[in-house]
């Protein structure tokens, strides 16, 4: 089982993704890990610019540096 890189509560930076037109690029806050649904480690994440849940995947996303 693979283990995710990001816990809750940690602040990312979340890249633009060509395949998903919703999901901002942008800060966000992970609220939750998402289980192994076929497509690698994913997040519920919030962004700081809106209210808006999104779920991203890892590989685009870095650790935001406060």
């Amino acid at each position: 089982m693979l283990k995710h890189k990001f816990g809750p509560g940690d602040r990312v930076i979340a890249m633009a993704d060509t395949l998903n037109q919703n999901a901002r690029s942008g800060v966000y806050t992970i609220v939750k890990t998402l289980p192994d649904a076929g497509r690698g480690r994913q997040y519920r994440a919030k962004s700081s610019l809106d209210t808006h849940e999104r779920v991203l995947d890892e590989h685009l996303l870095r650790p935001a540096n406060d």
